[in-house]
């Protein structure tokens, strides 16, 4: 599965891909994607050192270029939403947070769209999700592409840096280190071609200051600063995607003096800095009653949870009318009824990130061998012990540890017996067709492909495979701990 050496590489590509200066030529795009994408992604994960991940990432990236499914911005799909051109009940953006089986997981997203002709589909991982499941934004961006090649994506492809999320106990002690961590992780993001990045100072705002406006400041004030970042950081051409957030998932619902103390400070901060000018945000993700991966009851099922939709609508008109921007976005909603996801559009809502739903798709629906599922659940017990609660119930301490098993045993997950794969990949397949329909974005290739430009972006050639360019993104010293983020 695993290219042995960049000599067996290029012995692969003879035939199917030329490599010209710094870029590659696709000459025969059914064979690449049907004798070669499936062992040049498993290297671009697996590989066995660093310079043949390296050439196999580039090769992918380089490949989507000349597909048509290269990396892109959905900045100017939500400015035209902002805008009123695109009806704010159109469709709901979902945003796939793919943890676990990323090639075979998102393989089936990929599938389900191009069977309703829709493209406003996001693809994201989050800062905490980085460390458990063991995937860096070069990897994930290679396997994505990848997904998308295999099955005949010719349509932007929307990679999406989620939840990069401040910790308040480390702020609190000395917010220099934090807020450096965070703009490392932004310039390893971009560098490894997410053009979609969400801000999440939401966990620096203070309840127990005495207005609303002091509340939001400091969470005003680095989405300000990361913005200016990320603008200097972005590819010539490209306005990245950025979002902001007010209301921490799990927390108090969001209200409309939030939204407007925090919009507003964020335009004064970015005006001191002198770059009122600056493309700004294009969505805020509010509180509406949710939590991330839901709440697990003693018995192992899912607490019933009430989302305040009428929050929803209010604040992303507010979003919308008063500011331009797409509207808000929900969090912690993939372990929702089904039932419940036609009202996100309904409501207005410019887009929902889904996660958990998918993990437990994987543990419970079905498909994956049972004596790996006992020994992933034996590694939650033995290495996630000091993070079980007072009176919680085998089941319930299982539930909210086990997605820390996806990144010890990823080879796992990604080598499963052919008939496990394909029973799991159905039932994600179908998942995802009833979300996208629910959501209403089927037919929206049209609307993507009006609104959104894939710029060419070519990368240096690596010095693995004869190129003068410095080794590819890999993942820094850096630790991310579990903050609970991650739909």
């Amino acid at each position: 599965m695993s290219l042995a050496s960049l000599d067996e590489l290029r012995t692969r590509l003879d035939g199917i891909a030329v490599i010209d200066g710094d870029r590659l030529t696709v000459a025969a795009a059914d064979r690449f994607r049907d004798e070669l994408l499936d062992d040049l992604v498993f290297t671009a994960v697996f590989g066995a050192d660093d310079g043949l991940r390296d050439a196999a990432r580039w090769v992918i990236w380089s490949a989507s270029q000349a597909l048509g499914c290269g990396s892109a911005s959905i900045h100017e799909l939500y400015m035209a939403r902002g805008r009123g051109e695109i009806p704010p009940t159109a469709f709901t953006v979902p945003a796939i947070n793919v943890r676990a089986a990323t090639y075979l997981t998102a393989r089936q997203a990929f599938r389900a769209a191009l069977e309703r002709d829709a493209a406003a589909v996001i693809f994201e991982i989050a800062k905490s999700e980085m460390a458990y499941t063991d995937q860096r934004p070069a990897e994930y961006t290679a396997v994505v592409l990848a997904a998308a090649m295999r099955e005949g994506w010719r349509s932007p492809v929307f990679l999406q840096g989620d939840h990069f999320q401040f910790n308040a106990t480390k702020w609190a002690v000395d917010p220099g280190p934090e807020l450096e961590g965070i703009r490392d992780l932004t310039r390893e993001a971009i560098g490894a071609g997410f053009l979609n990045i969400d801000i999440d100072s939401s966990t620096l705002v203070d309840l127990a200051l005495p207005t609303v406006t002091e509340q939001q400041h400091t969470n005003a004030q680095n989405t300000a600063e990361l913005t200016r970042l990320i603008r200097i950081l972005q590819p010539t051409g490209v306005t990245i995607s950025v979002g902001g957030e007010i209301g921490e998932v799990g927390k108090t619902n969001s209200t409309e003096e939030e939204l407007r103390a925090y919009l507003d400070a964020y335009r004064t901060e970015l005006a001191a800095m002198g770059d009122d000018d600056l493309a700004r945000i294009s969505k805020v993700s509010i509180q509406t009653g949710t939590s991330h991966g839901g709440v697990p009851l003693p018995d192992g099922t899912m607490a019933d949870v009430s989302i305040d939709f009428d929050t929803m609508r209010r604040l992303s008109a507010v979003a919308r009318d008063e500011y331009g921007l797409a509207g808000c976005v929900q969090h912690g909603a993939s372990t929702l009824p089904d039932d419940a996801f036609d009202q996100f559009p309904a409501h207005g809502t410019a887009e929902i990130h889904l996660a958990t739903g998918f993990q437990n798709i994987l543990y419970d629906g079905g498909g994956l061998p049972a004596d790996l599922r006992a020994e992933m659940m034996a590694w939650c017990t033995a290495n996630c012990a000091d993070e079980r609660k007072d009176g919680e119930t085998d089941e319930q301490f299982l539930y909210k540890t086990r997605k820390k098993a996806i990144g010890p045993f990823k080879r796992q997950l990604w080598t499963l017996p052919e008939e496990a794969a394909e029973e799991i990949g159905a039932n994600l397949r179908a998942k995802f067709g009833l979300l996208f329909d629910e959501l209403k974005i089927a037919g929206t290739r049209a609307l993507v492909e009006q609104h959104v430009t894939m710029v060419p972006l070519p990368r240096p050639r690596p010095a693995a495979l004869g190129g003068e360019a410095a080794a590819a993104v890999r993942a820094d010293a850096a630790v991310f701990e579990d903050d609970g983020s991650g739909e």
